[in-house]
């Protein structure tokens, strides 16, 4: 089958040149196969801050929800646990983490959130990091990291917010996701 190039004032239909049958995952069809219903993605869970806050926070310790706004969903299959900002897996695997925010910037302040993560309950070291120095303007800040965990008991996250000067804040909202975490299990470690 050759191939074409196709400008943007072309369309093509590829539907009608598929011949054969369609993969499938774990013996089930097209449509029942997908990630979701028969797939490999088995966890996803999102957490966001419900209240604005300012100051440094090592771990961002309080003011957690899952997302609860329908229709959005909170989570699919298990869940992450949080206690004083830190975050447990539910099981083994490769876990993709995002980090989102909303930010807004004082003066010269630069706002630096990160992903902590350590593999003995105790040593934690950045993994990712988001940056905003906008001054006086609501901005987004992100970053991810793919989190190999091997041991649910050793390996966990904390999320970090330094250099919060005056009037500096992150954005938090009970009704939708300003600033939030997402946790998604992609595979078997």
């Amino acid at each position: 089958m050759a191939l074409t190039r196709i400008g943007l004032n072309q369309s093509i239909n590829l539907a009608s040149n598929v011949t054969g049958t369609l993969p499938t995952a774990n013996g089930g069809t097209a449509i029942t196969s997908g990630f979701i219903n028969g797939g490999s993605l088995t966890m996803a869970d999102q957490w966001r801050l419900n209240t604005a806050f300012t100051g440094n926070a090592n771990p961002i310790a309080s003011n957690w929800e899952r997302n609860d706004t329908a229709p959005a969903l909170s989570y699919f299959g298990s869940q992450m646990t949080e206690s004083s900002g830190v975050f447990s897996f539910p099981s083994t695997g490769i876990y993709l983490v995002e980090l989102f925010a909303m930010t807004n910037a004082n003066g010269a302040d630069n706002i630096i959130m990160e992903i902590q993560a350590t593999i003995d309950n105790s040593t934690y070291v950045p993994v990712a990091e988001g940056v905003n120095g906008v001054d006086g303007a609501l901005q987004t800040l992100s970053c991810s990291s793919l989190i190999d965990v091997t041991n649910i008991s050793n390996v966990k996250i904390k999320f970090n917010v330094q250099s919060l000067n005056t009037n500096s804040y992150i954005d938090g909202n009970t009704s939708q996701t300003n600033t939030g975490f997402t946790f998604i299990r992609l595979g078997d470690t």
